[in-house]
């Protein structure tokens, strides 16, 4: 970890999915069974182009690429099936991500307000907090499902800092791609990136202040802080 100056912090907002919880592959196995239904072939490759995407937004990707596929298929129900996969897979699969529950346990005795910011639906995000248990240690818990629009946008970092009543300067976003990096540095806040190692490096890696290889990282980098 670089030796990078930290700000005064009020707040650690996590994103969810490869964060939190190793649901990546829950999403991409979701998504591949979903959309062959449909006549879509995917491969793991093609669904990690849209790591971080809102669903929505994946299946009018998927549409654009390759229209031939979605003749008389209705968006919303591809949606649906995708939803109820991950929903299912968490509930009987989901564990988090190293250190995941150690570094909000954390955050959450340095006296720092804590929020979670997601792209995935709330009846996805209130699956992963039953399952490992987190539910009591958020005090702000935001989706993009309802936003104008998902991640790179900073609506749903905009909203759980609201949410939390503290600025997005004093606020670390936790992220693990591309598009909620960028929604974390247009929100302003102090972007903390966790590549997942299972997974290329995301491309807009170099625009986090600092990246660090896991969560166990985290409680070092907060202890900077100038609070």
């Amino acid at each position: 970890m670089a030796d990078v100056a930290v700000p005064a912090l009020d707040a650690v907002v996590f994103d969810m999915d490869g964060v939190l919880v190793n649901s990546e592959p829950l999403w991409h196995e979701a998504e591949i069974e979903a959309f062959a239904r449909f006549g879509l072939s995917l491969s793991t490759a093609d669904c990690q182009q849209t790591t971080g995407v809102r669903i929505d937004n994946v299946v009018r990707h998927w549409r654009s690429q390759r229209p031939e596929a979605f003749v008389d298929v209705d968006d919303a129900a591809v949606v649906g099936l995708i939803v109820a996969g991950v929903v299912e897979r968490i509930a009987s699969r989901g564990t988090p991500m190293e250190f995941a529950v150690e570094a909000v346990d954390d955050a959450a005795d340095r006296g720092l307000c804590i929020g979670l910011a997601s792209s995935s639906p709330l009846v996805i995000i209130h699956a992963v907090l039953d399952r490992l248990s987190l539910r009591k240690r958020f005090a702000a818990v935001c989706s993009a499902e309802l936003l104008p629009r998902g991640k790179p946008d900073p609506a749903v970092y905009l909203e759980t800092c609201a949410a939390l009543g503290v600025e997005p300067a004093r606020a670390v976003a936790v992220e693990d791609s591309s598009s909620g990096i960028r929604a974390g540095k247009n929100a302003g806040m102090f972007v903390v990136a966790v590549p997942d190692p299972s997974a290329g490096p995301p491309a807009a890696l170099n625009v986090a202040d600092v990246v660090i290889a896991s969560l166990r990282e985290l409680p070092a980098l907060l202890a900077r802080s100038r609070r």
